[in-house]
C-alpha cells in the first residue's frame, strides 16, 4: 500500500503542476516519482498497513505485478514528451490521469474481497475514459471516449450484478470464504449465476471476444500513447484480477466456468487473428493483435501449476515491452504523416534505423519467433496447458493463430524495410530519450527471449 500512496500523491502533484507551468513539469514529476515507488516496491511492506490486510494484501505476487506495471509506465512516461506534444494545455490532467489509473492497477493487484475488486476497476476505468477523448477536436477520439465509457458501463452492470449474486448465496465479500463456499457448495445455482456475470464483465476489461468489440475503435480513436497503456498496463491489471479471482474465489467450482472461458478462447484467437489479416491501418491492426493476445494469456488458466502465477507475469511483461517498442514507433509516424496506414511506414528504416529495428524486434516477440521474450512466455503458457490431454486442441487453435499473426506483422516490417525510397522528408530526427528507451526494449526482449531467468532475479523472485 506504501507504493500505491506514492502514484496517488504523485499523481495530484502531477495535476496541480498544471496549475502554474500548464503541465511542463507534470512528466518530470511523474517519473521522478515512478522511480521512487519502484525502488519502495522491492522493500517490505511497512506493518502499519497490515490492519488493511482484508481488503488489500501486498503480497509476493502484488508486489512482482506491481514492479512490471510500474516499469512499462515509465517508459510511456519517457516517452510522452514528443507523444504529448500537441497536448500542451493539458499535459498534467493526461500524466495525473495515468497514474491515477496505474493507482487502479495496484487495487486490482492485492484486493481481497470483491468490493476493493470493484473500487479497482472503476478507479483504473474512469481516468481511461477521459484520456480516450483527449484529442477533443478529432471525431475518432470522441467516438472512442463515448464508445468505451457506455460499453465500460454495461459491463460495470454486469460486474455488480454479479457481485450481487455471489454475495446473496455467500454473505460475504471476502475471497478466501467465497472459495471455502463453492468448495462446499459447487452447485449453488445462484452462485455459479454470480461467476459467470463477473467473469463475462472481466472479459470485457480484457478485451476476450465476444466482448471486445469496443476494442478497435478505442484503441485507433485515442491518441497513440495511451492506447500504450490500455494494452499494457491496463492488460496487466484486467489479466491479474481475473487470475486471482477465478483461481482463488471461484476455484472450487472451475469446471463450471474452465468451459466458458475455452469457447471465449477460441473465439478470440481465430476471430482476432483473421481481423488482423484484414487490416489496412498499423493501428487498427496492434488492436487485434491485443485482443489476439488476450487469448494466449487466457492459457494461464489451464493446466494450472505452482508456475502460473510467474508465467502469466512473465508474459505479460514481455508483451507489455514489445507493446511498448511498437508504439513508440507508431507514435513518431504519426505525429510525421498525421496517418498510421501501412504505407506511412515506408521507408522508416532508411531514415530511422533504430525506430524500425525496435518495432521488428518487438512485433517478431509478439509473434512468438525464436530468442525473443514473446517465444519464451508463449512456450511456456502452451506448454503448460499441454500437461493435460483435454486441452489439445485449445493449443492448436493457439499455435494456428500464432502463425497467422505473422502475416500481418511482417507486413508492417516489409513496409518499413523494404521499400527503396524513404517517405519520411523532415530534419527532424528522434531524441535521444527515444534512442535511450528503443535500445533498452530491444536489449531486454532479447536478453529474455536467451535467458528468461534474468526476469526472477530482477524483480526478486
Amino acid at each position: 500500500m506504501s507504493v500505491l500512496i506514492i502514484v496517488f500523491l504523485t499523481a495530484v502533484a502531477a495535476l496541480f503542476s498544471g496549475v502554474f507551468e500548464k503541465g511542463k513539469f507534470a512528466r518530470y514529476i511523474g517519473i521522478f516519482g515512478l522511480i521512487v515507488a519502484l525502488y519502495v516496491s522491492f522493500l517490505p511492506e511497512a506493518s502499519f498497513f497490515e490492519k488493511y490486510r482484508l481488503m488489500y494484501e501486498y503480497g509476493q505476487n502484488t508486489a512482482l505485478f506491481t514492479k512490471i506495471s510500474i516499469v512499462t509506465t515509465l517508459l510511456l512516461f519517457f516517452l510522452g514528451g514528443f507523444a504529448f506534444s500537441n497536448h500542451r494545455n493539458h499535459q498534467s490532467e493526461l500524466y495525473a490521469l495515468m497514474l491515477f489509473a496505474l493507482c487502479g492497477g495496484f487495487v486490482l493487484f492485492g484486493y481481497q474481497n470483491l468490493v476493493t475488486l470493484f473500487l479497482g476497476v472503476e478507479i483504473l476505468s474512469i481516468p481511461l475514459y477521459v484520456m480516450a477523448g483527449a484529442n477533443k477536436t478529432d471525431l475518432r477520439s470522441n467516438e472512442a471516449s463515448l464508445k468505451y465509457f457506455l460499453m465500460g458501463a454495461f459491463a460495470t452492470g454486469f460486474l455488480l450484478l454479479g457481485i450481487a449474486f455471489i454475495y446473496g448465496s455467500t454473505g460475504t465479500f471476502d475471497l478466501y470464504r467465497i472459495h471455502d463456499f463453492s468448495t462446499v457448495n459447487p452447485t449453488n445455482g445462484m452462485f455459479i449465476l454470480g461467476v459467470v456475470l463477473m467473469l463475462c464483465a472481466m472479459a470485457f476489461k480484457v478485451a476476450l471476444a465476444p466482448f471486445h468489440m469496443w476494442s478497435p475503435d478505442v484503441y485507433q480513436g485515442s491518441p497513440s500513447l495511451i492506447t500504450a497503456f490500455m494494452a499494457s498496463v491496463v492488460k496487466i491489471s484486467g489479466f491479474f484480477a481475473l487470475f486471482r479471482l477465478m483461481t482463488i474465489g471461484f476455484s472450487g467450482v472451475t469446471q463450471e466456468w474452465i468451459n466458458i472461458l475455452g469457447v471465449f478462447l477460441i473465439i478470440t484467437l481465430l476471430l482476432a487473428n483473421a481481423m488482423g489479416l484484414a487490416q489496412t491501418n498499423a493501428k487498427r491492426m496492434l488492436a487485434y493483435s491485443s485482443v489476439s493476445h488476450a487469448g494466449y494469456i487466457g492459457l494461464v488458466f489451464f493446466g494450472m501449476n505452482a508456475l502460473s502465477t510467474y508465467t502469466l507475469a512473465f508474459y505479460l511483461f514481455a508483451y507489455s515491452l514489445s507493446t511498448v517498442g511498437v508504439f513508440m514507433c507508431l507514435i513518431w509516424v504519426e505525429k510525421l504523416k498525421r496517418e498510421t496506414s501501412y504505407g506511412a511506414f515506408k521507408g522508416l528504416a532508411k531514415s530511422e534505423p533504430l525506430l524500425a529495428i525496435v518495432a521488428t524486434i518487438s512485433l517478431l516477440s509478439m509473434a512468438g519467433i525464436p530468442l525473443t521474450a514473446g517465444f519464451m512466455g508463449k512456450f511456456s503458457l502452451f506448454a503448460q496447458a499441454l500437461t493435460k490431454d483435454n486441452n489439445t486442441f485449445l493449443v492448436i487453435v493457439a499455435v494456428l493463430g500464432s502463425a497467422i499473426s505473422i502475416a500481418y506483422y511482417l507486413r508492417l516490417i516489409i513496409a518499413m524495410f523494404f521499400f527503396k525510397e524513404t517517405t519520411f522528408k523532415t530534419t527532424e530526427r528522434v531524441s535521444i530519450t527515444y534512442n535511450i528507451v528503443a535500445v533498452f526494449i530491444i536489449a531486454s526482449i532479447i536478453a529474455l527471449g536467451i535467458f528468461p531467468d534474468l526476469f526472477a532475479k530482477q524483480f526478486g523472485l
